[in-house]
């Protein structure tokens, strides 16, 4: 059983302020990431490192930076797994109404209401957004009290306004938030996460949630919006994507260590999850790594 159940997270702003502006430039220890929501939003800009995105039911690889916008109450996992050189990760984590609840239904706020809305989903936002927006963003830590309110006011505003961003789970959110839930689905995650590079049974994972394989499959597949055997493959190939993006490994070796044992299936999956074929994935590095 884990140790640690992530279900909601208690966050506190500090005395007198109704943000929580935080930022590390430590080596980030992945094994302590899990699996947590919380009623706050949460803005996060990474300037320089790699990781995985996982957020809803959204899975993927970012080399680099990255900026990305979390809805109240949507699932989500650590992001950073290392930082490099000069490497920052800065968060800003509020409630909608941090202003009031009447401020928010202000017609001038309309633009920022939405963006809270398309937050729901999970949003990062582009190039030009995160040269523009993220050191503005790591600048709110030297700011205090009405005046960091108004800088980050100024951020929102831009970011309601570009049009610099996708949708992360344009499908919408199938996944429960209650603590029963965040408890299993967190447990199925970190075995995934460890093991997934080995063959996973179904009678291996639904024995770590105490569950037979008839009701974890039906269980999985209600929370999540898709097959088990779908989320191992998702993890696969975004660990196939870092391979192709930080080492010179041949496309075929990282076929097996990524946990497939059949090239042939290996390159339909990641066609399917990515859009694109391995090769062509590898050929268009240097425009994917932002």
């Amino acid at each position: 059983m884990m140790s640690k159940k992530p279900t909601l997270e208690k966050l506190s702003p500090s005395f007198g302020s109704s943000l929580l502006v935080k930022q590390h430039a430590e080596k980030v220890d992945k094994n302590n990431a899990f699996w947590h929501f919380h009623p706050e939003l949460e803005l996060v800009y990474v300037n320089k490192g790699q990781g995985k995105t996982h957020i809803g039911n959204h899975l993927s690889y970012f080399n680099n930076s990255q900026l990305i916008l979390i809805g109240a109450n949507l699932p989500h996992n650590g992001f950073a797994d290392r930082l490099t050189a000069n490497g920052t990760e800065t968060t800003v984590q509020f409630k909608s109404d941090f202003l009031g609840n009447d401020f928010i239904g202000i017609p001038e706020m309309a633009h920022v209401s939405s963006l809270f809305d398309r937050a729901k989903k999970g949003i990062r936002f582009g190039i030009e957004t995160k040269t523009v927006m993220g050191p503005k963003i790591n600048k709110l830590l030297e700011y205090q009290g009405l005046e960091r309110v108004l800088k980050f006011l100024e951020i929102l505003n831009y970011l309601a306004y570009t049009e610099d961003f996708t949708v992360l789970n344009a499908d919408g959110i199938a996944l429960e938030t209650n603590p029963q839930d965040s408890d299993k689905i967190n447990t199925i995650y970190k075995y995934v996460n460890a093991n997934f590079q080995e063959h996973i049974t179904l009678d291996d994972i639904a024995e770590k949630v105490s569950m037979t394989v008839p009701a974890f499959c039906r269980y999985f597949k209600r929370t999540t919006g898709k097959t088990f055997t779908q989320l191992v493959n998702e993890y696969r190939v975004v660990h196939a994507t870092k391979l192709l993006n930080e080492s010179k490994l041949s496309i075929a070796d990282i076929c097996y260590e990524c946990g497939f044992n059949n090239f042939s299936h290996f390159n339909k999956q990641f066609n399917e999850i990515t859009g694109k074929s391995a090769s062509n994935y590898r050929k268009e590095i240097k425009h994917i790594i932002q």
